[in-house]
């Protein structure tokens, strides 16, 4: 079975790849589906997004990176997929990402959405953090692909932070 990941990956994140990875064992394919969403102020427009997924999902050789418009339940028949996977971080996750999938249960009976709890470590972890800690000049290293966090600190014309250690000698 083929699955659709959709989402708008602005930037990506450890936690969006931990998805990805553990869905890539649990399905034929991944089709990692970037989408512009036009109630958000992009940091990456989708064609360099799409490039940054690619570079960091090379290792999975069922993932395949593609951007789209519309309902994510036209695409996923386009594509033939039969499940939508997300994540959840957070209860107040589960509640939107219910809400979505009766949604899209009534639009497309046959296509099953799949719940994939975040790993502990991401539990905390969003786009929109990544990008508010990088604005103020904060370190994203830890937070996001080695690739994407230089694009983040080129795109905040900032280097990342030297981390020193104040040391008061008695």
């Amino acid at each position: 079975m083929i699955a659709i990941y959709p989402g708008s990956f602005d930037p990506i994140t450890l936690g969006h790849l931990d998805i990805i990875e553990r869905g890539s064992r649990l399905f034929e394919g991944i089709i990692v589906a970037v989408l512009c969403n036009p109630q958000k102020s992009p940091l990456f427009p989708v064609p360099h997004r799409l490039v940054q997924i690619e570079a960091c999902t090379q290792h999975l050789p069922n993932v395949t990176v593609e951007s789209f418009s519309g309902l994510t339940v036209d695409y996923a028949r386009l594509r033939k997929a039969g499940a939508i996977l997300r994540g959840l971080r957070v209860l107040s996750d589960f509640e939107k990402e219910l809400q979505m999938a009766h949604t899209n249960t009534t639009l497309c009976k046959e296509l099953e959405t799949i719940f994939l709890a975040t790993s502990t470590e991401y539990s905390f972890l969003s786009s929109s953090v990544v990008k508010e800690i990088a604005q103020f000049g904060g370190v994203v290293d830890h937070l996001v692909p080695v690739n994407v966090a230089q694009d983040i600190y080129r795109c905040f014309n900032k280097t990342p932070p030297a981390v020193t250690l104040n040391t008061t000698i008695k």
